[in-house]
């Protein structure tokens, strides 16, 4: 392999500067909205872009994994085992705290109901 072969033309020394490119954007004026369309919900329409991607179920049950979740560290404190040792802060604890990320897991997969 000789070492000082020379590569494509793409590649950059440190003597040699990058071109320089500019590019031009259309200026574009902004739109003011009338009164009449600020005010009046009829006109305004929400897109399907900005609509909420949870419903009131997601929500419930995202609150209610975050419920469980806490009432499962909870119970781990609950033990009186030196460190934590004994059956709830080992076991019984450990399983309510997953089954509430079960619970975190669906609340986000869970589709809203239209």
């Amino acid at each position: 392999m000789a070492k000082d072969k020379q590569y494509s033309s793409t590649t950059l020394s440190r003597d040699e500067p990058a071109p320089k490119t500019t590019a031009t954007t259309p200026v574009v004026p902004k739109t003011v909205p009338t009164r009449s369309s600020v005010g009046d919900p009829a006109r305004r329409e929400t897109p399907a872009s900005l609509a909420m991607p949870f419903g009131r179920q997601n929500y419930t049950l995202l609150l209610a994994g975050i419920g469980i979740i806490l009432a499962g560290f909870f119970i781990m404190s609950l033990d009186k085992e030196e460190f934590g040792f004994g059956f709830l802060g080992l076991t019984l604890g450990p399983i309510v705290v997953m089954s509430g990320f079960v619970v975190e897991f669906f609340a986000i997969l869970v589709r809203p109901k239209a």
